[in-house]
């Protein structure tokens, strides 16, 4: 049996994962136009803003509910939270323009941390730039609103100061935007890699019925309904994706990517039969022959784009729970495939199923029926062999046996009665004619 989730669904970062959040290094900083003389004037109007910062964080908020529906919801939802982290944020704000060395790093640490957050909670990145801009936009006009309160005169000189706050503005915007990209696709790909290990362990029939309500919600499968499982390989990408892309058929099926093999999980339609779920495709290979194949949701099985493709399809089962067992099944019926390529739906080959789940006794049972023609010229051996299952094939007609092998159906009848000359057996007593079947399927399946 495959194994469904092998060494791949692992709960650490691999090849490919997420970083650890972090700033980035701070890029080099843009010449300032500030002489001393504005540099008194920020620095005594910053003070201010500051000394004055939860009234500037009221206003702020009030804008954000104002004018920013996504934040409205947050403020409405958690105001203390959405209050304390405007504060935190304008505070380090503020604080940069008087010192910008002493607190240029913890006001990065502070923005970053809030982009992580934000995109943790699923507010839109849009909306949380958005809140930065008018943040950058209330500091400014505080600044001047200040400044032309206390020293009218001293207005003109802000005009060298706008190009490094709109330049500390448009950072922490750049920041806010690195670290929410980065949180989210932190969190993608432990979603991903949760999804990973729910969809193997129900596969691997591991699943623990705790864990059955957020499987179906991870895999938007009901927890109740009929699947069944299909499992599809490939010797090359392409053959694989050419049984999956097959034509869309209508259904739910989750596809989980093994390291050898793919697995679908197929939901059956209201009142759909488990022969109809299995037989589309038959035009094109026959049933139980060659080339079908699913495709990623919505899916059905169909025919496969390549021969090459090999698939097995498990018979029904009922609820999430029992897909362990489907599976084990699907592999069964891909064990079943021909080397070449193909199909096999396990509805459609239950005896040949059973010899294949149990290959000892398979052995056992080529071995007794089939052990006394051994003795043969291998030639001789293969006629006789290939003359019962070809008899077999046209339901027990000499006549069709016959010209299937071009030759007389006497020749077919009398090679039959040497078998049985042979080996003690007749053709004529069921007890023996489902051992006969069942060994040549046997012998058949380990030749392959």
């Amino acid at each position: 049996m495959h194994q469904a989730l092998r060494s791949r669904t692992v709960f650490r970062p691999a090849a490919g994962a997420p970083a650890a959040p972090g700033p980035r290094p701070h890029p080099r900083p843009v010449p300032s136009l500030i002489d001393a003389d504005a540099l008194r004037v920020l620095h005594r109007a910053a003070r201010v803003l500051l000394a004055d910062l939860p009234d500037l964080t009221d206003r702020l908020v009030a804008a954000l509910q104002d004018q920013e529906p996504a934040y409205r919801a947050a403020v409405t939802s958690d105001p203390a939270a959405t209050w304390q982290e405007v504060h935190r944020s304008l505070r380090h704000s503020v604080s940069s323009l008087i010192d910008p060395r002493g607190s240029r790093d913890a006001a990065r640490r502070c923005s970053w941390k809030i982009g992580a957050t934000r995109a943790e909670q699923g507010l839109p990145l849009d909306a949380l730039l958005h809140a930065f801009r008018l943040g950058g936009s209330l500091v400014w006009q505080g600044l001047i609103e200040e400044t032309c309160r206390t020293a009218p005169e001293d207005v003109r000189l802000l005009v060298h100061i706008a190009a490094d706050v709109w330049n500390f503005v448009d950072e922490h915007c750049t920041l806010v935007a690195d670290a929410y990209r980065q949180a989210e696709r932190q969190l993608a790909w432990r979603r991903e890699n949760r999804l990973r290990v729910l969809a193997g362990a129900l596969l691997d029939g591991a699943s623990r019925i705790a864990d059955l309500p957020e499987t179906a919600h991870a895999l938007d499968l009901p927890e109740e309904g009929r699947y069944v499982v299909v499992a599809v390989t490939a010797g090359c990408p392409s053959d694989g994706a050419g049984a999956r892309a097959a034509h869309d058929r209508g259904r739910r099926v989750y596809w989980h990517t093994g390291v050898e093999v793919d697995y679908g999980i197929v939901l059956l339609g209201e009142g759909e039969s488990e022969s109809e779920a299995v037989a589309v495709g038959a035009g094109a290979g026959g049933a139980g022959s060659q080339g079908a194949g699913l495709r990623q949701c919505p899916s059905a099985v169909a025919p496969a784009a390549s021969g090459s493709a090999r698939t097995g399809v498990s018979t029904a089962v009922s609820g999430l729970a029992a897909v362990g067992d489907a599976r084990r099944l699907a592999d069964i019926a891909l064990d079943m495939c021909p080397r070449t390529g193909g199909t096999i739906r396990l509805t459609e080959h239950l005896p040949a199923a059973l010899v294949v789940s149990t290959p000892d006794l398979g052995t056992a049972l080529v071995a007794r029926v089939l052990g006394p023609l051994s003795g043969l010229e291998p030639a001789d051996e293969a006629v006789l062999l290939d003359t019962l299952a070809t008899w077999l094939a046209c339901d027990g007609s000499a006549q069709r046996a016959g010209e299937r092998l071009y030759c007389h159906r006497n020749t077919v009848l009398n090679r039959l009665r040497r078998y049985e000359q042979l080996t003690g057996r007749s053709l004529s007593r069921p007890t023996d004619l489902v051992e006969i079947s069942l060994a040549l399927t046997a012998r058949g399946l380990r030749t392959r």
